[in-house]
């Protein structure tokens, strides 16, 4: 019976054959993750008694399933020619891509249903809310403002909140206002970036994003405020929780990300062309790996205290 349900399966993946085509596995974009990894991580440096298992089970539910689920949906409807987050020459999306992506959001929603009903409403929250964003007859991505408060809520608040929630060794319902906030702001610091080099293929799509309100120069200036508030938020919280060592371990990990942050404001504030894909993957990657570092290196402290 189960061998059956996953022949099935492969087929409506690709009637020609069981395997999957490349452009489907490129557009889910494993490797994006990646920079969204970061909530992870930060959550978890939040979560007083870690239940290790769990929380390894709710990585693979979120960047396995939840994530690659919603960039490839996104690049099913967008259906991209110019570079998009982490791919220089994206392919052409076929329709195994879109069955892929409504079987990873079975997949993940039944899966966490094994960690808590409270934690797979959260993965459906998550999934409704990416595909109103993309789905082209609501499309909330064309709309700079809620489309934007749409994307730093949901990767944001929501997915800090299940993490919290499912990684907790007695699966706490009550979560610290301050992660949740100070996570929203990151990524809002975070996505704008991701969209500046995105201003003319974004336009003949007919979407209009944050950065394209903003301008190149001003997505940098907002992005700059939106990390100053999200850091405000973190020195309050370790500051009552008496970390203020914590926070210090934080600004270390983030001086070569401020270094090439304002070296790239600089550039582009002379030459706009600056504001290129080459450029926001750099970003992307340092940003991502000396945040993912800084939070590791928070949790490793954390339990060798005690």
């Amino acid at each position: 019976m189960y061998s059956s349900v996953c022949l099935r399966v492969y087929y409506l993946l690709n009637k020609n054959s069981y395997l999957l085509q490349r452009s489907t596995i490129q557009l889910l974009r494993f490797p994006f993750s990646y920079f969204l990894m970061p909530v992870y991580w930060f959550a978890l440096s939040f979560v007083t008694a870690i239940n290790w298992p769990r929380a390894a089970f709710v990585f693979f539910i979120i960047h396995v399933l939840l994530y690659p689920s919603s960039n490839g949906y996104n690049s099913y409807m967008d259906r991209d020619t110019d570079s998009i987050g982490g791919i220089a020459n994206p392919m052409q999306p076929t329709r195994q891509l879109f069955i892929a992506t409504v079987i990873m959001d079975v997949v993940a929603v039944a899966s966490a249903l094994f960690i808590s009903p409270l934690f797979s409403a959260g993965v459906v929250i998550y999934i409704i809310c990416s595909r109103l964003y993309s789905y082209r007859n609501i499309r909330l991505k064309k709309y700079p403002i809620l489309g934007y408060l749409v994307v730093i809520l949901n990767q944001g608040a929501v997915i800090f909140y299940i993490i919290y929630h499912g990684s907790g060794e007695y699966m706490p319902t009550q979560v610290p206002w301050q992660g949740l906030l100070a996570s929203s702001f990151l990524i809002g610091g975070f996505y704008p970036i991701t969209q500046i080099y995105q201003h003319k293929s974004d336009a003949k799509d007919g979407v209009k994003t944050i950065s394209m309100l903003l301008g190149k120069r001003g997505t940098f200036i907002f992005c700059a405020g939106m990390y100053a508030v999200a850091f405000s938020i973190l020195f309050i919280y370790y500051n009552i929780q008496k970390q203020i060592g914590s926070f210090l371990v934080l600004q270390i990990f983030f001086v070569p990300v401020i270094i090439y942050f304002l070296r790239w404001l600089l550039q582009v504030w002379k030459d706009e062309t600056y504001a290129d894909f080459k450029h926001t993957m750099r970003m992307n990657w340092l940003a991502g790996t000396c945040t993912n570092l800084a939070f590791i290196t928070l949790i490793i402290l954390k339990y060798w205290q005690t």
